[in-house]
């Protein structure tokens, strides 16, 4: 019989009813699953409840912290390892055994960094750009930061794309996430389209920018001041880091997030010359 891991779950949701069950099913192995749920209007919490999980609710207030942050703040867990996990999200059988050898809780470690297995267009992507997540964190070696963003559109409750801040070692972790969202493809454009308004507002405000310069990879740094930026993507997603080996789901995800890159620039130029209060 497999031992429990020492891990509280907690689990992010809003109006997430078609796949919060698929999600929690995975994770009988973890100690305690907690769903946060952010007022969903569905059954995600009837759902939740009837699969065994405790349901919190969280209703943002428009301030610092956000939704993570408050999680580590306010929310009592049985563990001090945390996973964060979306409900499209599910750990690998790999990940779990792997977590089982991190000999928790005596770990020092501060974080565990996760690759995911993205899946676009109903596959799997094994190939092209990868997304790393730091979503296996203990709760007091790390703090999301707190960005000047509160008034940007697009991303609201969520920290966006920060990597909570670890004062400590971080690991990297084999075993990968599989990020499968069930929603048509036209719901991950209306989303990536929100996020562009957010990324465009925060690179036309110079000190966020290089506020959040600091906490990017040298790689991510060297990526950010890209001349042609959805083409390099593209190159690089499709070509250099073999999205072609996954068909046309590796060339539509490419091109999905080349044309992001777009929607960036382009909204960002249109900031730049408008008389927009975010510049001044």
């Amino acid at each position: 019989m497999t031992s429990t891991l020492p891990i509280t779950v907690l689990v992010q949701t809003k109006n997430e009813e078609v796949g919060i069950a698929a999600c929690l099913e995975a994770l009988a192995e973890f100690d305690e699953v907690i769903v946060v749920d952010s007022d969903s209007t569905d059954r995600t919490g009837e759902i939740a409840e009837q699969h065994g999980a405790h349901v919190i609710n969280f209703t943002w207030d428009g301030k610092y912290p956000k939704k993570k942050q408050w999680q580590l703040e306010n929310v009592p867990t049985r563990n001090p390892w945390i996973l964060f996990l979306d409900a499209d999200e599910t750990p690998s059988e790999e990940l779990k055994a792997e977590l089982h050898g991190y000999a928790l809780p005596a770990n020092p470690a501060a974080a565990i960094d996760v690759d995911l297995d993205y899946v676009f267009a109903g596959k799997i992507l094994r190939h092209g750009h990868r997304v790393t997540k730091r979503c296996v964190v203990h709760r007091d070696r790390v703090r999301f930061p707190e960005m000047d963003d509160l008034d940007a559109p697009g991303m609201g409750e969520l920290e966006g794309h920060y990597q909570p801040r670890a004062t400590g070692i971080v690991l990297k972790a084999r075993g990968r996430i599989t990020h499968n969202d069930l929603d048509p493809v036209s719901s991950w454009f209306a989303r990536h389209n929100r996020y562009s308004d957010w990324e465009a507002h925060l690179r036309a405000r110079t000190a966020v920018r290089a506020d959040i310069a600091k906490q990017r990879t040298l790689k991510g740094r060297l990526f950010d001041k890209l001349p042609a930026k959805p083409v390099a993507f593209f190159v690089y997603c499709y070509v250099a880091r073999g999205g072609f080996l996954d068909g046309r789901a590796g060339f539509d995800y490419a091109a999905a997030l080349a044309m992001y890159y777009w929607q960036i620039g382009l909204k960002y130029r249109e900031l730049r010359r408008s008389d927009s209060p975010v510049l001044k």
